[in-house]
Parts: C-alpha cells; structure tokens; sequence
C-alpha cells in the first residue's frame, strides 16, 4: 500500500492506492480514515497520485471533467454497489438515501444505504456529498456537514435555505 498527502481548500487529503488504482481519498481526520501503517509506503510522484492530485486542484477550481483515475473498490457486494451508484449521481445534483436505495434495488434498505454511504472510501469523486436528505436537507458526511456544504456549494446544488435545490433531492421516490 502506498499514501501521499495533499492539501486541499478544506483541509489535507490522505490518498491510498496501488500500483492499479486509488483505494481511498480521505479528508485528514474524517470518519473512517484509515490509520497509516508502518508498513506502507509515501510514493508522491506515484502517476495515481499525481492523476488524482491534479483532478483534485481542478475540481476545487470548478473545472468539470471526469475523474479518469483508476478506482478499486474494497467492501462488501451491497457497499460496492451502492459506491458504484454513486458514481451516477451528475455533479450539480442531489438523490436522497430513500431514492438511492431505490437505485440500487434495495427500497427498503435505506439505513443499510446510508452506513454505506458513510463509508465511502473515495470522497468527492465518488460524490456521496451528493446524497441529501428527502427534504432535501443536509444529512451526515464522514468529512463534516461543513466540508459537504462547501461541496455542493462548488457545485452549485444548494438553494439560498441551505438545502438541496435540484429536482431530485426533493422528488418523493416511487414505488418500486
């Protein structure tokens, strides 16, 4: 396992990846951050590392593009899942966990949706930010509710009030 750290406008980002992929982004002290161990390498001018360093200074400079980084995902078959459905949510925009659980075909899981959204290993290009409440209110984010606002603020998903202001957040979820 290799690490490298980068700083960003909210604060220092853990990386962890491979030689193949990212593992893991990490804002420095969230929830579920990985402990750094002996045994793991700082490689900084590892290419993923320098990939994700650079989509990371574009992201906070609002340029929208893909994240072209290779990314492997390491949790349960539900988790990956609903990381992978994440990947869906179009930056700008919001879902609710009652209509990503809907998405990934779990209706009535939405607490098992949201401990997994909470354990999203790669913050930001795998937008759980996105994922708001069913009123559209700003509801837990491993980073911090502060990190999450700052997010959705970048891009542009949140009303005057503080809530999410696309269709979508605020859309009830059909039955399934």
């Amino acid at each position: 396992m290799k690490h490298a750290l980068r700083p960003s406008p909210l604060g220092e980002i853990l990386l962890t990846f491979d030689d193949d992929a990212l593992l893991g982004l990490y804002f420095v002290g969230q929830k579920d951050q990985p402990t750094i161990a002996p045994h793991w390498r700082v490689d900084d001018s590892h290419p993923i590392a320098a990939m994700t360093s650079d989509r990371i200074e574009r992201y906070f400079l609002g340029v929208e593009e893909p994240f072209e980084v290779p990314i492997a995902f390491a949790g349960t078959r539900f988790q990956v899942a609903v990381w992978r459905a994440l990947l869906d949510i179009p930056r700008g925009e919001t879902i609710s966990y009652t209509e990503l659980a809907r998405r990934v075909g779990a209706p009535a899981a939405v607490r098992a949706v949201g401990a997994a959204v909470g354990r999203n290993p790669v913050s930001i290009f795998v937008p759980c930010h996105r994922v708001v409440g069913s009123n559209g209110a700003l509801t837990g984010y491993a980073g911090g509710l502060p990190r999450k606002t700052h997010l959705l603020r970048l891009e542009r998903a949140l009303g005057e009030d503080g809530r999410a202001s696309t269709q979508a957040a605020r859309r009830p979820a059909r039955a399934a």
